[in-house]
């Protein structure tokens, strides 16, 4: 699969990269990607959620009223979470939502989201991007000569690039992440996704 690499002008240059067929012209695997998105939502849950339950709660433990002759329901604590101000019935806990895949299952994922983005002709690629000090103006010139400046963008570059990254840092829409760290949900939540020249050949190495 042969691309045109484009500069940061967004013109096109004489240069063609071609995309592996193992990875970007697969038949995408659905659950696979459906587990290592959902792994990787629950992964990044805090779980410090807690409501207080009825041993928890300050009050009273008078009881109430009487037992028997009142004509209503026995009532022995204002600590009942059937009462106003009482505690919570099977309130949420602090837990731990992070689950186990293994590796073959998160690469095929990753596979299959890349090949989505291929069948729908939303992967570009990109020269090598070197910005001498981090300037959000020059980044969003280069979105803008790109046509991407509204759509939602995943960059992946080949090695750690703290300019680039920090040139995008302050655009809600744009996403900037190194080669060997991508995931399948930045992938598939990204409207397009630009890899520069120096990533694919990581990218063809992790996944493969």
């Amino acid at each position: 699969m042969e691309v045109k690499v484009i500069d940061s002008k967004g013109k096109a240059t004489s240069k063609k990269v071609t995309l592996s067929e193992t990875i970007f012209g697969i038949e995408p695997n659905d659950h696979a990607i459906y587990l290592d998105v959902k792994q990787h939502l629950a992964n990044r849950r805090q779980g410090t959620h807690k409501s207080k339950e009825r041993n928890e709660v300050a009050g009273s433990t008078r009881k109430l009223k009487k037992q028997k002759g009142t004509g209503g329901a026995r009532a022995g604590s204002v600590k009942s979470g059937t009462r106003v101000g009482g505690g919570r019935i099977f309130g949420p806990r602090p837990r731990n939502y992070h689950f186990k895949l293994n590796i073959k299952l998160k690469r095929l994922a990753r596979k299959s989201a890349f090949a989505y983005k291929a069948k729908l002709d939303s992967i570009v690629v990109l020269e090598d991007v070197a910005l001498a000090t981090p300037k959000t103006a020059e980044f969003k010139s280069m979105l803008s000569n790109l046509n991407l400046l509204n759509e939602k963008v995943l960059m992946i570059v080949g090695a750690g690039n703290d300019n680039v990254y920090l040139s995008s840092r302050n655009l809600q829409r744009v996403k900037v992440v190194s080669a060997d760290s991508v995931n399948t949900y930045d992938v598939l939540n990204a409207k397009k996704v630009v890899l520069t020249e120096s990533s694919i050949e990581v990218i063809e190495k992790i996944l493969n």
